[in-house]
């Protein structure tokens, strides 16, 4: 009986996500008014928040006989997710009422995502991490097409389910394998396996090809990124903003869970599988987003090429490498969020802004959006004092003193050629004529958020040193 409650009490935050995202699911089919449940949304992930700061010890725990753990690392990843998602519904209830889709399975299937993210966040065995996965990719899949009437909506649906499908059947091949050489599912088991030597380390090789095929896919590195940029354009904004941003936390967390913590023994062959995707994904990703004239397209190439960068601090194989990678992946969010909300802020009832060409005067029309807009795109170029600045310079510093000084210099190179696509914004925003005049109407909570949003770019790029401490110290605490 005290094992039980140990265990809900670990998993507490998990359970508050899924009673009240079954609770909100019903509340739509009877409540009238669907702001009330705006705020059970809300309330909900503040309420995990509060749980998950509560519970929080700096010692490691376990439940669930081990597939669970609830250390440092988890509760920080816990924490940004549920920022990261109150600060999404905030910027997408005007995007939503305007077109008919503010319903409470909208709310319902957030949350049963965010459920997976936390659960992968917090999976100690395989089978934890992919039930965590299949409740995210799930969740994903239905939202993409949750505008029912939109064909493009439809079609990316598709495209991302049949893809996404392929990449967890490699992902769940790869555990098979790993399996079938260590006979366990626990990764603090299978790191000891793998310290007193495998018997047949092709097999396990074999395997490790298919996991970080897997997580490739979910990360949209090269060559598993074909389905980012059509799901990005196709999906209406709102859940666009969804799936580029703290699913990636997510992604992050299973990736250092799987390779760091379970496979480290095994770091020489998945770096340099690491160093391969992180090279291509900055050059495919920087290269061909130049050509691109949709605004949500160019940002999907700008997350290929951000995803290359954020590879260089996981393939350092160092815990410094590590924390730079979670230093840059909370960047990367921050700035996502900021850039989708503009887009989400410049829309409005029958119009999305998602051409370049939408963004041409907008100093004119709004100097207060066109700011945010510009702050936000030097901090995806890395231009200082931004944070992107930063966190590009840390991971390529993990990834110096790793030795990787060829691919270092190539990454530098190209962050300079990427860097012209964000400054093109600039300019049509602050030297071309507009095309239209028509007012930006938005919600003030929105207008409020999104400033700071974009300010927090600005400021902890002249200050970064607050969420770099507490990235070292997440990871230094959860991989000793």
């Amino acid at each position: 009986m005290q094992n039980i409650q140990v265990d809900l009490m670990t998993a507490l935050p998990e359970l508050i996500v899924l009673l009240m995202a079954m609770l909100i699911l019903l509340t739509g089919l009877f409540a009238k008014n669907k702001i009330i449940i705006y705020g059970l949304a809300q309330f909900t992930l503040f309420a995990a928040a509060f749980f998950t700061v509560g519970t929080h010890t700096s010692a490691v725990g376990y439940a669930f006989s081990g597939m669970f753990v609830d250390d440092t690392l988890a509760d920080v990843l816990k924490l940004m997710i549920l920022l990261g998602t109150s600060v999404m519904f905030v910027y997408t209830r005007q995007y939503m009422q305007l077109r008919n889709m503010f319903r409470g399975e909208y709310y319902a299937l957030v949350l049963f995502a965010v459920l997976g993210m936390m659960i992968m966040v917090s999976g100690q065995s395989m089978l934890t991490i992919y039930m965590g996965l299949e409740l995210l990719s799930l969740c994903l899949y239905s939202l993409v097409a949750l505008d029912r009437d939109n064909a493009q909506s439809s079609e990316a649906a598709m495209k991302y389910f049949v893809l996404g499908a392929l990449a967890s059947g490699m992902l769940l091949y790869g555990m098979s394998m790993i399996y079938g050489i260590t006979g366990s599912l626990n990764l603090n088991e299978i790191t000891n396996t793998l310290l007193q030597g495998a018997p047949n380390h092709t097999v396990l090789i074999l395997g490790l090809v298919f996991i970080v095929a897997g997580l490739a896919f979910k990360f949209g590195a090269v060559p598993f990124q074909m389905w980012v940029p059509d799901v990005y354009q196709g999906a209406p904004t709102s859940i666009t903003l969804l799936i580029s941003s703290v699913p990636k936390f997510a992604a992050f967390a299973i990736t250092i869970r799987l390779l760091a913590q379970g496979l480290g023994q095994l770091a020489g062959d998945w770096q340099e599988m690491l160093l391969i995707m992180a090279v291509m994904s900055i050059a495919i990703g920087n290269i061909t987003a130049i050509a691109q004239t949709n605004l949500k397209r160019m940002l999907a190439y700008s997350t290929i090429s951000h995803v290359g960068f954020l590879l260089f601090g996981l393939m350092s194989g160092s815990l410094n490498g590590y924390a730079s990678s979670m230093f840059y992946i909370s960047a990367y969010v921050l700035m996502t969020l900021s850039g989708f909300g503009m887009i989400l802020l410049l829309s409005r009832k029958g119009f999305e802004a998602e051409n370049l060409d939408d963004l041409k005067g907008l100093n004119q029309r709004s100097p207060w959006a066109a700011m945010l807009m510009l702050i936000t795109m030097f901090s995806m170029a890395g231009v200082p004092p931004t944070i992107g600045f930063y966190a590009k310079f840390t991971v390529l510093q993990a990834a110096l003193q790793a030795g990787y000084i060829g691919a270092v210099v190539f990454a530098v190179l190209m962050a300079v050629i990427g860097a012209f696509y964000y400054l093109r914004i600039v300019k049509l925003m602050y030297f071309d004529a507009p095309q239209d005049n028509v007012a930006i109407s938005a919600p003030n909570d929105m207008k409020l958020i999104l400033s700071f949003n974009a300010f927090a770019l600005l400021a902890l790029g002249i200050m970064p040193q607050m969420l770099m401490n507490i990235c070292g110290a997440a990871i230094a605490r959860s991989l000793q």
